[in-house]
């Protein structure tokens, strides 16, 4: 059944030329959902391209009960920001990274996705159509979520026969409120990924499976839990929606990406700048006595950026690292926003301008 936009929304496309910003209370902003006023949508059948897309209100939408995304979860989402710089641009971060991400996820989950210039390009679109969203710098980020999904209805496990490429947006603060740090547990119990899955590419079904392990860590007074390989449990992977590094000495490791951990673009980032400014980065397997050894843990992702690990639980065991303003996550954290937020030269040319 062909996806159908219920247009609920009383807002046109053009929008008056003094209302620079929306009515928000900046500095209240946590990691919510605040409605803007348009969202990208595009499709296309099974074998074709997308269409070329359209802006439109912002709202519900009509699906078959029969669709693929919600009968066998097909689909897969993204998560990226656009920043206002000091100097009135609005520019996005790293957005072709999330193009080849869908284009891997895609071909894993049997989709077809739009090209990396169709993305960008909608992605540019969507936050043109809601700049008035974006924050005042330093205020927080309008956060942009692209979803591929299987919207054709399909009985039997198959691919669906349509697909749909939709972008909406919200403005967001921090995920997680100020603190000095993350106070992690480690799952003993459940597993978020395991060889041979789709661990490695953001598939909407993997992440329902770690919200009782996050609600039962947060009612303890925890803020997130660290999950260990399905293969031995000796290991360290990633935390609910980000990913982790450690420190001892001048080594930064943090678990590859061999198939059950996201490759995240923050990740990516943060392991450059912490080789352009001497560490010694390894990717590879990291075990549970080295998370007990380390000077430092700390999380990555598009959502919280950089965050130190305060403390980390195992079993009754809680292990204290270091945080503060001398902390390599701290250092890091101002590099990379830094760039993000145009207060420094991009000499890595990873900031896209949105025109």
């Amino acid at each position: 059944m062909a996806l159908s936009v219920l247009l609920s929304s009383s807002h046109l496309l053009t929008s008056k030329a003094d209302e620079k910003y929306a009515n928000v209370k900046w500095d209240e902003l946590g990691f919510a959902l605040v409605p803007t006023d348009y969202m990208y949508v595009a499709k296309c059948k099974q074998g074709e391209s997308f269409s070329k897309g359209e802006i439109v209100p912002y709202g519900d939408f009509l699906i078959s009960p029969c669709a693929g995304i919600l009968n066998y979860g097909q689909g897969l989402f993204e998560g990226l920001k656009a920043y206002r710089t000091e100097d009135g641009r609005i520019t996005l971060f790293r957005p072709d990274q999330n193009a080849l991400r869908m284009q891997t996820g895609a071909d894993r989950t049997c989709m077809t996705p739009p090209s990396l210039d169709q993305f960008v390009e909608a992605v540019k679109q969507t936050v043109l159509a809601n700049n008035k969203w974006v924050p005042p710098p330093g205020k927080g980020a309008l956060y942009i979520r692209p979803l591929l999904i299987g919207t054709g209805a399909v009985l039997g496990v198959a691919s669906a026969p349509e697909y749909t490429f939709l972008i909406y947006t919200s403005p967001v603060g921090n995920y997680h409120k100020a603190s000095s740090g993350l106070n992690l547990i480690v799952d003993h119990k459940h597993r978020r990924a395991h060889s041979g899955g789709t661990g490695g590419v953001k598939s909407c079904t993997n992440y329902s499976p770690v919200v009782k392990s996050v609600m039962e860590a947060r009612s303890s007074g925890f803020s997130d839990v660290l999950f260990l390989d399905a293969a031995t449990g000796k290991n360290i992977e990633e935390v609910s929606t980000c990913n982790i590094f450690i420190l001892k000495g001048n080594i930064v490791s943090t678990p590859p990406t061999s198939g059950t951990i996201l490759p995240g673009i923050t990740r990516k980032s943060i392991s450059e700048l912490a080789r352009d400014i001497g560490y010694q980065v390894q990717e590879r397997d990291v075990s549970v006595d080295e998370l007990l050894e380390a000077e430092e843990v700390f999380c990555t992702g598009t959502a919280m950026v950089v965050k130190a690990v305060e403390t980390v639980t195992i079993h009754d065991k809680k292990i204290k690292y270091k945080t503060g303003e001398k902390a390599l996550s701290t250092k890091l954290h101002l590099i990379l926003t830094n760039i993000q937020m145009g207060v420094v030269e991009d000499k890595k040319g990873w900031m896209v301008v949105v025109e």
